[in-house]
């Protein structure tokens, strides 16, 4: 059987004497535990003092990122404000671009069938217009004329206008009249393009 001792190391025998124990010898050959331990401590508080300091200027260095991020949000929001309020004139003269063209495009369709109206009756000799009512696709004509044969004239220099795709005649009532004689009439024409 084997016999380890753990608890320290047994002195020789001498005699009769019981069994006895001693402590282990401590020597001061090294450094002091207590100095060693002071070691440690002022190490770690020096440590702790730099790993501080480090996040001080971490911490002036982000709050500095963050006034300017916040001088730039400004100054960005100064521009976005600029712009917003650019886009709005542009949104009011567009509107008002666009409605002057559609206003320009509206005034050309009673001009140009005046016009061609106008036209059409100024090379047409005897006859005169009384009225001219324009409902969309038709115009209603009324006038008078020196014949009839002035009537069909009117008529077929309407159709040949490009204007009117049909002139149809609607009445024709002769005047009395002691000097000269005339015909009323009343057209109907037919646009080509409403």
């Amino acid at each position: 059987m084997i016999r380890i001792n753990l608890l320290g190391t047994a002195k020789p025998k001498k005699g009769k004497k019981g069994r006895g124990f001693t402590m282990p010898q401590l020597t001061m050959e090294g450094p002091s535990p207590l100095i060693a331990g002071l070691a440690i401590l002022v190490f770690a508080g020096a440590g702790i003092f730099l790993y501080h300091m480090q996040l001080e200027r971490t911490h002036e260095k982000l709050q500095n990122q963050i006034a300017d991020a916040n001088r730039q949000i400004a100054s960005m929001m100064r521009v976005k404000q600029a712009y917003l309020e650019r886009q709005k004139d542009y949104d009011a003269f567009k509107r008002r671009f666009d409605i002057i063209d559609q206003l320009r495009a509206q005034q050309g369709g009673p001009v140009t069938l005046l016009n061609s109206v106008s036209a059409t009756v100024n090379s047409t000799d005897g006859v005169w217009l009384l009225t001219l009512r324009d409902d969309g696709t038709s115009v209603a004509l009324d006038g008078v004329a020196l014949g009839p044969d002035n009537v069909a004239k009117l008529m077929t220099n309407l159709r040949n206008s490009g204007y009117f795709k049909n002139v149809e005649l609607h009445d024709t009532v002769q005047e009395e009249s002691p000097k000269i004689q005339t015909f009323s009439f009343s057209l109907v024409c037919e646009k080509s393009k409403a």
